[in-house]
């Protein structure tokens, strides 16, 4: 007996995606070309992690709500304040970009006593715990990490992926998983959204969910590739039906996981929820969509000669009862 939620989709099902292979990468590329655009000429609106910027701790006597007091902040001018509670709900954390591009610690005073004046009330004063000022070489090291993180990523999937599959694989995987963080993080360059360290982790959790839905399509190819007689196209073409169901729930699992967060997560989570969204909605569909098509085309076609048993896939075969 089938469960419902175990077979959203039967897995007899035979929808041609390869015969889309040729509109859905050309779809592919013209949004990852638009993505490098809006990175190149338009740029990242980088937050107070990358940019420097004035710390304030503040501590009421009273719990404030924090929606309340980002609000206070914002409408005194500070649209990119990154406000959050810490230790109680009477502390707040607010981290901001100092007002026309002051950068020294005289300006960062002035810009803490404004915040402390705005968030005030008579029935709740508030005081400065601490105020300090974020110089712009400790965001030009973050920004250098973060690029550090990214390509050691890279690599590490690379090397993976060539030593579990063929190097066609490999290189399939990685063109799928660096498209969907392009059109990520094309969209909040697109979009002018602030970009901070949530956002840059959410990138790198896109790269790990993208690449594993990847490798579960590429498991059942491998695995169709030795128990069925039939061209690779067929071969490509049938993993992904049947693996299709899989992807679709776990996606959709996924994706309301995120959702909460966005929801619940308060304004300093938002940039790091949206970026998982659209990274997983992007990843589901670049894994049916994307990855087998790569394999079908130029240098990375494959062939049957590409995915026969090993030597020790044999012998590990045979040992199995």
């Amino acid at each position: 007996m089938k469960i419902f939620p175990l077979h959203l989709i039967p897995n007899d099902t035979n929808v041609n995606f390869m015969r889309l292979r040729w509109l859905s990468i050309g779809i592919a590329t013209a949004l990852a070309v638009v993505a490098v655009w809006a990175i190149a000429f338009k740029g990242f609106n980088f937050a107070l992690d990358f940019t420097g910027g004035t710390l304030v701790e503040l501590h009421f006597d009273k719990p404030v709500e924090v929606d309340a007091m980002r609000e206070r902040i914002e409408g005194a001018g500070y649209t990119s304040a990154q406000v959050q509670s810490y230790g109680s709900s009477s502390d707040l954390l607010v981290r901001l970009q100092a007002r026309d591009g002051a950068t020294t610690s005289a300006a960062s005073n002035t810009v803490a006593a404004e915040v402390l004046k705005v968030v005030s009330t008579a029935e709740n004063p508030a005081r400065i715990a601490r105020s300090e000022f974020v110089g712009p070489q400790v965001g030009a090291d973050l920004a250098k990490n973060a690029f550090y993180a990214l390509a050691f990523v890279i690599v590490g999937f690379l090397i993976y992926i060539a030593f579990r599959f063929e190097w066609k694989f490999a290189v399939a995987a990685i063109l799928t998983t660096l498209h969907d963080v392009l059109i990520v993080a094309g969209f909040f360059a697109l979009t002018g959204r602030e970009f901070d360290l949530t956002v840059l982790a959410g990138l790198l959790s896109v790269m790990g969910y993208s690449i594993n839905d990847t490798i579960v399509v590429f498991d059942r190819v491998r695995e169709n590739f030795r128990n069925l007689r039939a061209e690779p196209v067929e071969v490509l073409n049938r993993s992904v039906n049947q693996t299709l169901s899989r992807t679709i729930i776990t996606s959709f699992v996924a994706f309301l996981t995120v959702l909460a967060l966005y929801i619940y997560g308060g304004g300093s989570l938002e940039g790091m929820a949206i970026s998982q969204m659209l990274g997983i909605v992007i990843g589901t569909i670049s894994s049916i969509f994307i990855a087998c098509p790569l394999l079908t085309m130029a240098f990375m076609k494959v062939t049957k000669q590409d995915l026969m048993p090993k030597a020790k896939d044999l012998e590990a075969l045979a040992r199995r009862p």
